[in-house]
């Protein structure tokens, strides 16, 4: 009886021993699935943006449900609405594409460079939603459109004398100056083109679309790129 003994101590404790293990690992995966829940992935992308949220139902109203007539085009990031929120502010609105892996690269870059920024010639975020599948950046709305419309839509093309075609580059060099320089961030736009100076009321030329943006350090003269981006 003895031996027996004997031989059964070894086999409590190995079956103790798994016992406790799976014990250990059972609470792991409880508590990690409870954290989880608790956290879930569209509420830490949420808290790395220091922005006003937008709930969706109050951007769907503004956009009427993102109807074709408030469309105002369509880029590699996704469609853009012009909206109106109950107070009588226009925005105009981003939505991510959801087949679009860039554009959420370009929606991450984006938000968190240009919630950094404030500058009379670089276009202001209002915030972003972030709800579910939905992803979209809320801007203030440039009345007048893109640059390249003004320049080559022949009724708006009058109204670009030399003296607002100079006032309009001079906007534009102030606002790439406060990007390289004056701004807390060092920042290469990479993507300046006509399409993405946008104009207000007062034909106020303003930088936009920092999706390709890139940071560089404060003392660096000049940066590299591995790769060619924009147009």
């Amino acid at each position: 009886s003895k031996a027996k003994s004997r031989r059964k101590k070894p086999v409590i404790v190995i079956v103790i021993s798994v016992t406790c293990v799976i014990g250990v690992i059972v609470l792991g995966l409880v508590g990690w699935f409870a954290w989880k829940r608790a956290h879930p992935k569209g509420s830490q992308e949420k808290d790395d943006f220091e922005l006003p949220l937008y709930d969706l139902s109050v951007i769907t109203v503004a956009t009427d449900n993102f109807s074709e007539e408030n469309k105002l085009g369509e880029g590699g990031f996704g469609p853009v609405y012009k909206g109106k929120f109950k107070g009588g502010q226009e925005l105009a609105v981003k939505r991510l594409s959801k087949d679009s892996i860039q554009g959420m690269n370009e929606f991450k870059n984006e938000v968190i460079l240009i919630s950094k920024l404030q500058h009379r010639n670089l276009v202001r975020l209002l915030g972003c939603c972030i709800q579910g599948e939905e992803k979209m950046l809320v801007y203030e709305y440039m009345e007048l459109k893109s640059l390249d419309s003004s320049i080559f839509d022949q009724t708006k093309g009058r109204l670009l004398d030399w003296r607002k075609r100079y006032d309009i580059i001079l906007g534009i060099a102030r606002g790439l100056l406060y990007l390289h320089h004056d701004s807390r961030l060092r920042i290469i736009h990479r993507d300046l083109k006509a399409s993405n100076i946008l104009l207000d009321s007062e034909m106020v030329p303003k930088i936009s679309d920092f999706g390709m943006a890139r940071l560089f350090g404060g003392d660096q003269l000049a940066a590299k790129t591995k790769r060619v981006v924009g147009t």
